[in-house]
């Protein structure tokens, strides 16, 4: 009998690369038999590596070896011969429709993503807009893993048993929580300025924090450019909050950090996907998006969700789009003290995971 294996293939952003995690693990409990080998980033394989003993990696080259038709064809080749029996596609973009068309002409089984773009066209249209959830991620997901005969129920905890080791992190007084009673995750930036609370706002958020949450430590999540240019200054001037680069060394550690996390602060970005991967409650900030377009994290709900209502938003799938009104209303419209006060209501345990 010949052995049931199935490729999953996405390139794209690690939060639509994360938020792939609980439909992967659903499919490796409810099918112990089958082997299944997930297609990504190089970047992403934290997330995979150790979720299920069904459960592989491969890393996806695209900008270097598997650049380009050539190189994509020799990673065709190399998939081929894994004898894979089906290929799940969630992503939908020219590799991957490319790798896909290979496969169906060789007769291999295959199925690919619905993104529901027209609801979304909808959603963010400047002008009548339908104000309709749309499926999720998640659900996308498994809607491609039912066509090709693995239908799941989506079920899934965290990546951990139970929370990360503290004492493999890079910094060693960093492994105890003794001294602080809380600690506080912030993801401040995100990879469009459409996801963005305006940097002045969030150093007031952490002021306000700090005030009144004297025993709470701050930890600063994020390593690009802006990142490197606010966390200096924030750490000089607030001097219970740290860096996570300098405490955890890649994003296994920065998992294994974010465990320990009593509630995390984010924009509709990847850590507030990641935070929700090890089972942490997120306070996610949103602008030009919605979580009506799909991508809001793993159980996090519209309770911890901080946005404005106002007839211009969502005017963005992703948040690439410049701010057709010129003064990014749904950001600069969200007060700290709100911020604040929806953490403190997780902290206090008024709203629960």
């Amino acid at each position: 009998m010949k052995t049931e294996h199935i490729l999953i293939i996405r390139f794209s952003s690690l939060g639509d690369i994360a938020m792939l995690v609980p439909v992967v693990h659903s499919l490796a409990q409810q099918y112990p038999h089958l082997r299944i080998t997930v297609l990504s980033r190089s970047n992403a394989r934290a997330l995979f590596d150790k979720l299920a003993p069904n459960v592989g990696f491969m890393d996806a080259e695209i900008d270097k070896a598997h650049k380009g038709l050539p190189g994509l064809n020799a990673l065709y080749r190399r998939l081929k011969a894994k004898h894979f029996t089906a290929i799940a596609d969630m992503h939908d973009v020219l590799r991957s429709k490319y790798l896909r068309m290979r496969f169906h002409i060789d007769r291999f089984k295959t199925a690919h993503i619905d993104k529901h773009k027209a609801g979304k066209r909808h959603l963010t249209a400047k002008s009548n807009k339908k104000m309709v959830q749309q499926p999720t991620s998640f659900q996308n997901y498994a809607d491609v893993l039912a066509k090709l005969g693995y239908p799941i129920h989506l079920e899934f905890l965290s990546v951990f048993p139970n929370k990360g080791n503290l004492r493999v992190l890079s910094k060693k007084e960093f492994t105890e929580k003794k001294n602080f009673q809380q600690w506080i995750g912030i993801a401040p930036f995100a990879a469009h300025p459409g996801k963005i609370y305006p940097p002045a706002k969030m150093e007031k958020v952490i002021d306000l924090l700090s005030s009144r949450h004297p025993s709470a430590r701050i930890i600063l999540f994020g390593a690009g450019e802006q990142e490197r240019r606010y966390f200096s200054e924030w750490c000089t001037r607030f001097s219970r909050c740290v860096k996570a680069a300098d405490i955890a060394n890649g994003l296994s550690q920065e998992l294994i950090l974010m465990s320990h996390l009593d509630v995390m602060v984010s924009m509709d970005s990847a850590n507030s996907h990641l935070a929700s991967l090890v089972n942490i409650p997120v306070v996610s900030i949103w602008g030009a998006t919605h979580p009506y377009a799909g991508f809001m994290g793993w159980r996090q709900t519209e309770e911890t969700a901080v946005q404005l209502n106002i007839p211009c938003r969502p005017c963005s799938v992703f948040g690439d789009k410049p701010c057709y009104r010129g003064d990014m209303a749904c950001m600069n419209g969200i007060m700290p003290e709100k911020v604040v006060e929806t953490v403190e209501l997780v902290l206090d345990g008024r709203i629960k995971r």
